[in-house]
């Protein structure tokens, strides 16, 4: 298999078909959690999530032309949409879960303009919609630990 589909498909994950978003966004929840502690950094979480999101740009680039236009195959959009969720935030099995749920709300749903993102040209429009869900998912997140609501 050519890098830019494992990478567009996460290792795989998207040829599950039908949920394989929501299967790459837990996979990603996994590993979050189950890096040793001092790890994940501020720093590297940063910039791992900076590298997952320049090659879901160029990865989708590179499969539309044979997928077709942000297929269901390509899922590397929501893992960097659930990095952008848990940047920052205690590592804990509640906050990664509610993280999760608030993340797949936005891009599911996609309220509040996300559904624009995915009007910007090729891999940028695959990815864009899922950016903006997980920092809109990361803000009310962030805020409802700072205030104590979780």
């Amino acid at each position: 298999m050519k890098w830019h589909k494992m990478i567009a498909s996460f290792g795989g994950i998207g040829y599950i078909g039908k949920g394989g978003g929501t299967v790459a966004a837990v996979v990603c929840c996994i590993i979050w959690m189950i890096l040793p502690a001092g790890i994940l950094t501020n720093f590297r979480q940063v910039f791992f999530t900076i590298l997952v999101c320049i090659l879901g740009v160029w990865s989708s680039n590179k499969v539309e032309a044979i997928w077709g236009k942000d297929d269901k195959k390509v899922v590397i959009d929501e893992v960097a949409g659930m990095m952008i969720t848990l940047l920052f935030v205690p590592i804990s099995p509640l906050n990664i879960g509610i993280g999760l749920v608030l993340f797949r709300f936005f891009d599911i749903a996609k309220p509040l303009f996300i559904r624009n993102a995915e009007q910007l040209p090729k891999g940028w429009g695959v990815m864009a919609d899922d950016v903006l869900a997980g920092i809109y998912a990361h803000i009310l997140l962030f805020l409802s630990i700072q205030f104590n609501l979780l």
